[in-house]
């Protein structure tokens, strides 16, 4: 059985990227696994001071609502990022999470055994421009954070442009069909 951490990076509840990432999580559980989610706007993480604390540690050494985050990240052996778009890049919020992991790239670099060879990664964009880049950025930022907290980079992706207003992945055929069957294979496979 799979254990699936589900990040919700919206800053806007019940938004498009909110509304994928809840059919995906439905179609893991309904493939059994045991879900566990991160509503990163329902926290306080303060920004990376870069200090270098906690490179001979692995240990972070600001005090904030990421004490709570990170075992829920190093016991998850599959993640899925969820993320609207802005600006080609992931919002601030959720890159605040991703660079806090500074922490746990250094605890896996310290003790490569929590490392977890076998675990999986996924990446939920919704974008409201057509562009032809417009989820690179994140989605490298997304691989990379994989590796961070001890997962492979290699990272599956669900993506969709011209998704804007609050709800309107509803209007997209097929997106929270594809977001469920995308859940039930990650977490069964």
């Amino acid at each position: 059985m799979s254990r699936v951490l589900g990040i919700y990076m919206s800053p806007r509840a019940e938004g498009n990227s909110d509304l994928l990432l809840d059919a995906f999580l439905a179609g893991a559980r309904e493939a059994g696994a045991v879900v566990e989610t991160i509503y990163i706007r329902d926290h306080d993480i303060q920004a990376c001071a870069e200090c270098a604390g906690c490179d001979e540690t692995g240990e972070c050494v600001l005090t904030d609502d990421m004490d709570d985050l990170y075992p829920l990240m190093m016991r998850a052996d599959r993640v899925v990022v969820a993320a609207p778009i802005f600006f080609y890049g992931l919002p601030s919020g959720g890159k605040a999470l991703v660079d806090r992991c500074q922490a746990l790239w250094n605890r896996v670099r310290l003790d490569p055994d929590q490392r977890r060879s076998n675990g999986r990664g996924f990446f939920l964009g919704v974008g409201a421009t057509k562009g032809k880049d417009l989820f690179e950025g994140s989605l490298l930022t997304v691989k990379y954070f994989m590796d961070a907290i001890g997962l492979p980079a290699q990272t599956d992706e669900l993506t969709f442009r011209q998704v804007e207003a609050k709800g309107d992945i509803k209007n997209h055929p097929d997106a929270l069909k594809q977001a469920h069957q995308a859940g039930t294979a990650f977490a069964a496979d």
